[in-house]
């Protein structure tokens, strides 16, 4: 991963313009330049250069003995929009390299944890941080500018192509969307040992042109200790873990497991599992489905929770929830992640290894179009530290283990 960069000045230039295949030439007249530099403090500058057309310098390298570097971005076009902030494209007008730059607000008021989250991650279904730097706005708003590498597509999209042609998401993509969904939870919780606390078809991007999956937004994400307090109003409702519907403050990775679950049901269904209106109604749909919980999955989900008004109602089977023709193998999966105990939910690494996954595990098995799956086997050590042999082996094919360096399985 690139170092991070920081903005030192703002500048106008003359002298160039910028030409429409990503060199550049000649700048247009009067058009703005955030400059960055390497230093360790990043400068705040005036001017946060994201409407088109506005090009932001940065300079990396300069340490260790390596010549400093220039690279320029252009901003292009707004391609996400939140509470936090925005999304835009940019062009790298040296190389002609797309990136996403997340423009974040910077409010007192909450801790953005995102920065320091995004430096620790590095995986091939996570979104890479690139450069990072402040810049404010005329009503002397600071915000932060994480430039990340840029993926045209996001599961959500892919989603509504497939309901609006009233069409079923090819098995196949369902099978590999969700793998790479838990590599990269099973990274973030295993490895980093944070907690995304948003996991969500909009948050994971897709590659159309190989199907490789990165999980992105970082803004929720947490480092979780034992025994410290969490807010519980997190996760976007659809996706919301039972255990924060009750209010719990004390929750575990697990939370992100059974937004997992319900990314897999709506890739199967094209439809969220549990649309509620408001966070009780969101608690309605679960216990349609799930049935009414026990006091005893009560007290695993929090256990201050006192009050139970609630009907007594069946769980209803999970095959009926789905097509008749969707595979007992992702049935199987989503019943073991959409536990309403936490401690039940299966852990992402023990996801990996279902049965529903084992077509992937096959070297025969191709796309669709007849190309190659993605990279799904290429695990540093860290991520499978500490597993028996024999879920090694049941992890990584033999086809795959001379490139994971795991030849003595």
């Amino acid at each position: 991963m690139t170092s991070v960069v920081n903005v030192a000045t703002t500048t106008r230039v003359r002298e160039s313009t910028v030409n429409n295949v990503g060199g550049f030439d000649k700048l247009p007249e009067e058009m703005n330049v955030i400059k960055i530099t390497d230093e360790k403090e990043m400068d705040l500058v005036e001017g946060h250069g994201t409407e088109t057309g506005h090009i932001i310098v940065t300079t990396v390298g300069g340490k260790d003995g390596k010549s400093k570097q220039t690279i320029s971005y252009m901003a292009e076009r707004v391609v996400g929009q939140g509470s936090f902030g925005l999304v835009f494209q940019a062009k790298c007008l040296e190389t002609g390299e797309s990136v996403a730059i997340k423009k974040v607000l910077q409010d007192k008021r909450y801790k953005n944890r995102e920065l320091q989250t995004m430096r620790l991650l590095d995986h091939p279904n996570v979104v890479g941080l690139k450069h990072c730097f402040f810049s404010t706005t005329e009503k002397k708003e600071l915000f932060l500018n994480l430039v990340l590498e840029y993926v045209p597509e996001t599961v959500h999209r892919v989603i509504k192509h497939y309901s609006k042609v009233s069409q079923r998401m090819p098995i196949i993509y369902v099978k590999l969307y969700t793998y790479q969904i838990l590599r990269a939870l099973a990274y973030i919780h295993g490895v980093i040992g944070v907690c995304h606390r948003d996991v969500k078809p909009q948050n994971i991007l897709v590659n159309p042109h190989n199907h490789q999956v990165k999980l992105c937004d970082f803004g929720s994400a947490k480092l979780l200790v034992k025994g410290e307090p969490n807010i519980s109003y997190i996760c976007s409702r659809y996706y919301r873990a039972p255990e924060l519907i009750f209010g719990a403050t004390e929750y575990t990775t697990a939370i992100d497991i059974w937004s997992a679950g319900c990314v897999l049901a709506e890739l199967l269904l094209g439809q969220p599992l549990f649309p509620g209106e408001s966070a009780v109604d969101q608690l309605v749909e679960i216990i349609k489905v799930l049935g009414t919980p026990t006091r005893e999955e009560i007290k695993c989900m929090n256990p201050n929770y006192t009050e139970f008004k609630f009907p007594q109602v069946k769980a209803h089977p999970w095959h009926k929830i789905f097509h008749k023709r969707t595979p007992p193998e992702a049935v199987d999966l989503v019943s073991r992640l959409l536990q309403y105990s936490p401690n039940l939910r299966y852990s992402a690494l023990e996801a990996l290894i279902h049965p529903f996954f084992d077509d992937l595990r096959d070297a025969k098995t191709r796309l669709p179009n007849g190309r190659l799956l993605p990279p799904l086997f290429n695990f540093k050590p860290q991520e499978v530290k500490g597993l028996p042999v024999e879920t090694l082996g049941k992890l990584i094919p033999q086809h795959a283990r001379k490139q994971c360096g795991f030849l003595n399985l």
